[in-house]
């Protein structure tokens, strides 16, 4: 049976949520995320807050979502919980002071847990869509994420048609979603292009209460431009994985990139590009940023799957523009499939991340500012780089103007063991720990990759102790920290003597 559904204003919208209800919202990164009705729940809470009345939702996202939706909700103080990964400034400082819960987790983990019913019963679901069919097949825009879960999973359903979105879109995505245990089967892509769902999703049209029109563009802003320091780092990665072509370690014919995301995730892929050893390649990834784009134009990255398409504004009009031309080399994917260990590990992605902080052995921070600070979360990153073929980080030796060694004696918080990272690149250099004990992996770190004025207060920090299989002091190893929060430069550091 067709439906006709009612087109409501974005606070006619609003209206039908009530305090305490969990609402999964689309969105991976600003891209494809809901934007005016959650912007009318946020002033709904507010006028809420102001009679006296509690109003607080659960929030459930893809990813980072724009501040239509993340930012417009924290500051009107109406989340109650969030999950699994923020980049808003105004939220993270809502879930640094404790006002927002705020759990951390693995991307892929995410709409599993939901169907699971591990996060509560799913009230709402509130997804931008280019088009819904009278008979509930919901055409999505630029990304994917967790959309597909909630609208199969949540109570009740309103669309957000974005008119920004062209109906051409269709076959742009492929939908899939697994069963559950025990029912759950092989997930079956063998290879970085290949399709196993549906072109749009598909829902029971009884549940759409209504839908909402809009005209918002993505709230995707550009990184910083590259640097020498980013240039240098992707110099280093491009070369590393050359020479692993030479050796004989990664196939003449390459494998699957997966990138993290920012300015130096753009500087590897322009560097990747750019080398004459790497042959043209595909991509298996979460986040499509300009850099790839360009790569497709350049016929160096002949085809990518992805999650969203994280594009500044011109830069997606300009896809949308040659939908052609993209039509058969660019796919977006649900992020569980994106993200999916399985597959990771069946087609030998190499996989490129971000640390936000580093020690000598090997551990990787990704989330936390000083061991304590939510800086975003961890996003897809463990997904990837605990099943890589090869599992490379990268980072910036140094922050603040050198009063922060981006490698520590150990990590003040540790998202990603030693036994799952492979390899380190900073601008200086490159420590590959394959087959390394944790006293070669620490000399290696120290000699390639530490900066410079920080290589000696390293070095005297190594030999505070002979003794153990991974050389720690108890005493000395957040010294790096302690002496920061105290004189605001790790540089003045001074070790005790003493395990």
């Amino acid at each position: 049976m067709n439906h006709s559904y009612p087109v409501l204003s974005p606070e006619e919208a609003a209206a039908l949520i009530k305090h305490d209800e969990i609402i999964g919202f689309s969105g991976f990164t600003p891209a494809g995320a809901a934007k005016v009705i959650p912007t009318a729940i946020a002033e709904k809470a507010k006028a809420e807050h102001a009679a006296g009345r509690d109003f607080k939702v659960g929030v459930i996202t893809g990813a980072s979502t724009g501040p239509s939706l993340d930012g417009a909700l924290a500051k009107a103080d109406a989340i109650k919980f969030r999950t699994p990964y923020q980049s808003d400034k105004d939220l993270r400082s809502s879930i640094n002071a404790g006002k927002t819960h705020f759990f951390d987790m693995h991307l892929s983990l995410l709409p599993q847990y939901v169907r699971y019913g591990f996060l509560g019963n799913l009230d709402w679901a509130i997804v931008e869509a280019a088009d819904v069919s009278p008979d509930g097949k919901v055409l999505l825009t630029s990304s994917v994420g967790a959309a597909p879960t909630f609208l199969t999973q949540a109570k009740r359903i309103l669309i957000e048609i974005n008119a920004r979105h062209p109906k051409e879109l269709l076959g742009f995505h492929d939908i899939y979603e697994p069963e559950s245990p025990p029912h759950r089967r092989p997930i079956p892509i063998c290879a970085a292009d290949d399709r196993i769902g549906t072109q749009r999703v598909w829902v029971d049209p009884k549940k759409i209460v209504g839908i909402v029109h809009s005209n918002c563009r993505d709230e995707v802003n550009d990184f910083s431009p590259v640097t020498d320091v980013t240039t240098r780092i992707g110099q280093h990665v491009a070369e590393f994985l050359a020479a692993e072509i030479r050796n004989g370690h990664v196939p003449k014919s390459f494998l699957p990139i997966q990138s993290g995301v920012g300015n130096v995730a753009n500087a590897v892929l322009a560097a990747m590009g750019d080398h004459p050893d790497i042959p043209r390649f595909q991509m298996y990834t979460e986040v499509i940023q300009n850099s790839v784009i360009e790569l497709i134009k350049q016929d160096r990255c002949s085809f990518v799957s992805g999650v969203s398409l994280t594009l500044t504004d011109p830069v997606l009009q300009s896809v949308y523009d040659n939908l052609d031309s993209f039509r058969g080399r660019l796919l977006l994917r649900p992020q569980e499939i994106a993200n999916n260990p399985e597959i990771v590990r069946r087609i030998g992605i190499i996989s490129i991340n971000t640390a936000l902080e580093a020690d000598i052995f090997g551990n990787i921070n990704s989330t936390h500012v000083l061991g304590q600070k939510m800086m975003n979360g961890i996003g897809g990153s463990g997904d990837f780089t605990r099943n890589a073929y090869i599992s490379i980080f990268t980072c910036p030796s140094t922050a603040k103007d050198g009063t922060i060694s981006a490698i520590v004696p150990m990590c003040s918080h540790m998202d990603h063991s030693e036994h799952s990272v492979q390899v380190l690149v900073t601008e200086h250099g490159v420590a590959d720990f394959r087959g390394k004990d944790p006293r070669e992996r620490a000399s290696l770190v120290i000699q390639n990759c530490v900066d410079p004025s920080y290589r000696d207060l390293l070095q005297e920090y190594f030999k505070l102790t002979e003794n153990g299989h991974t050389p720690q002091s108890f005493r000395s190893a957040f010294a790096f920290h302690e002496t920061f929060l105290k004189t605001g430069d790790m540089r003045n550091t001074q070790f005790s003597s003493q395990i």
